[in-house]
């Protein structure tokens, strides 16, 4: 495999969050508002010379659209190759001129309550009481190294937090991580026969990450769910169903309107967290807490 093949494995995560992070000058022949089809030439010309995207690489910009009277224009650019791909919205300004990174707030509306309300949370497994007021929706890959991190932290943190729950919603990122769908299945399987057994499992795999290969996925997913207490038939066919697929396919699309990049993605009642740095997760459950102390006087 050579070194573009290589980095369209990781087209959806790496790339896309390169492009995101680049201030980018494209300067146009007179300033003016973006004509939308010379601007898509230009900023695909420009994107797939700076990062050296050859033909392999699908790339579309969207057309330019003004975000109310702030002078910027939304410019969503889906960049693809085989192996997948992925969509970051840039902003270019009303002159044409620059090509700007990053994330823009509205500070007319309230963001946290606008992640809450995308997300899909009937059937998703929950752990702790299911009226905390502190809701952990953690977005996360059994595959993923840094998701065992989030696992691992967590492990420590919610004994010490009884007013917060975490609702777990599958994402796993088949480009990079050869078994995380077989995982995802798994914990969509063990829900559906044992709400309780999901958490089980969930430790399961996540302890003995390392032993699990895209070679002995199946196998070793049907020992831990025996170990976790299932009917080991009734998970067989559970895995092979439609229903399982739908459910994480599902879990994907809502992950993805709300902009999951990578995994895991935590929003700490709406607030978004990405990674596993364990001060940074008690710092915004902390916030939360102090916040229900403030309410509760």
């Amino acid at each position: 495999m050579n070194n573009l093949r290589q980095i369209s494995l990781r087209t959806s995560l790496a790339l896309l969050t390169a492009l995101a992070g680049a201030s980018i000058s494209v300067r146009p022949a007179a300033a003016q508002a973006p004509n939308a089809a010379e601007t898509e030439k230009k900023v695909e010309a420009f994107i797939r010379n700076y990062f050296a995207l050859g033909p392999e690489y699908k790339i579309t910009v969207n057309p330019p659209k003004e975000l109310g009277n702030s002078g910027l224009f939304e410019v969503p650019i889906e960049v693809k190759s085989e192996s997948g791909g992925d969509t970051v919205k840039m902003y270019l300004t009303k002159d044409g001129h620059y090509l700007l990174r990053g994330e823009l707030n509205d500070l007319t509306v309230d963001p946290l309550a606008e992640n809450i309300s995308k997300m899909k949370l009937e059937g998703a497994p929950v752990l702790g009481d299911p009226k905390a007021p502190i809701t952990i929706v953690e977005y996360s890959d059994f595959e993923c190294p840094v998701c065992r991190g989030l696992h691992d932290a967590l492990r420590g943190l919610l004994p010490k937090y009884p007013q917060v729950k975490v609702i777990f919603k599958d994402y796993p990122i088949e480009q990079i991580h050869p078994w995380a769908r077989t995982a995802a299945l798994a914990g969509r399987c063990a829900y559906q026969q044992d709400p309780k057994a999901f958490w089980k499992l969930y430790d399961l795999i996540y302890d003995n990450q390392e032993l699990i290969s895209a070679t002995n996925a199946y196998d070793k997913i049907i020992e831990y769910a025996t170990r976790s207490g299932l009917n080991p038939d009734t998970f067989k066919t559970c895995l092979a169903s439609s229903q399982a697929a739908a459910e994480v396919d599902a879990s994907i699309a809502n992950g993805n309107l709300l902009e999951v990049r990578s995994t895991p993605t935590m929003f700490i009642n709406g607030r978004k967290l990405v990674g596993a740095a364990p001060h940074a997760l008690e710092q915004y459950i902390e916030y939360e807490v102090q916040r229900l102390k403030l309410k509760s006087k």
